[in-house]
Order: structure tokens, then C-alpha cells, then sequence
């Protein structure tokens, strides 16, 4: 195995997580969950 061909392989896997996470992120359904989770640290208990 040549080490370019492991850096290539490393990038690919690098960039589909990258993808993956950004479509968890920007994911409409979970929209409402994140904006509650952003706002707890100002809630008075």
C-alpha cells in the first residue's frame, strides 16, 4: 500500500463525515430540539 493512496483513502473518509455531520446538523426535523438545547444554559432552575 502506497502512503498517497492511504492519504487519499484518509481525505474520502474525512469528507464523507464532514457531509455526514452536516446533514445531521441542518436536518429541518431536529431544528426545534437544537433551539431548546441552545437556550439551556439560561434557564434559571
Amino acid at each position: 500500500m502506497d502512503i498517497t493512496l492511504l492519504r487519499i483513502a484518509t481525505t474520502v473518509v474525512g469528507f464523507v463525515c464532514f457531509l455526514g455531520i452536516m446533514l445531521w446538523v441542518f436536518d429541518r426535523k431536529k431544528t426545534q430540539r437544537f433551539e431548546e438545547a441552545s437556550q439551556l444554559p439560561f434557564l434559571d432552575e
